[in-house]
């Protein structure tokens, strides 16, 4: 019984492994690639360029998308064909790196910013328990939890009152 489950097994095999070596490698689309790579003519993104040239790039990255070619390979083929300019990317040396450090350092400094700053705010005492633009210090809270107003502004608030009943 086992013998004849052995081929069986190495036939189902042979069979699921083709199948399993195009599941691992990652399905390339003509989407994918526009929006790294260059029209040479006009210098922008190709999935925006419109025109002669961006149509036959295009043409060229769907036959080779056809062919079976993986996007590393594509990219590879285009370089070959149209030059370096081709690629949207920088470079990860030399300057082109600077593309890729100046939003983490500018992150950096945000989240430094961040943890430095919001300590200080939330230690900030609340607004009413600070002396005011006359120069009285408010009172503070009263043991219910209500504000109790100093003597200086309690004298305030009556004379605008007063003031404004007698309209």
């Amino acid at each position: 019984m086992s013998r004849m489950l052995a081929p069986v097994l190495a036939v189902l095999l042979l069979a699921v492994a083709p199948g399993a070596a195009l599941a691992a490698a990652p399905k390339v689309d003509l989407i994918d690639v526009e929006d790294e790579v260059m029209c040479v003519d006009c210098g922008i993104p190709l999935n925006t360029a419109e025109g002669a040239q961006p149509d036959s790039m295009r043409a060229l990255i769907r036959d080779l998308i056809a062919q079976g070619r993986t996007k590393a390979q594509i990219k590879h083929e285009l370089v070959a064909q149209y030059g370096e300019d081709v690629l949207a990317l920088p470079e990860t040396e030399g300057v082109g790196i600077t593309a890729y450090a100046i939003p983490l350092v500018l992150g950096a400094i945000v989240v430094a910013t961040l943890v430095l700053l919001v300590p200080r705010w939330r230690r900030r005492p609340a607004a009413g328990m600070t002396s005011g633009d006359d120069g009285v210090a408010a009172a503070g809270p009263s043991p219910n939890g209500s504000r109790e107003l100093s003597e200086a502004d309690a004298a305030r608030l009556d004379e605008d009152l007063a003031r404004y009943d007698g309209r």
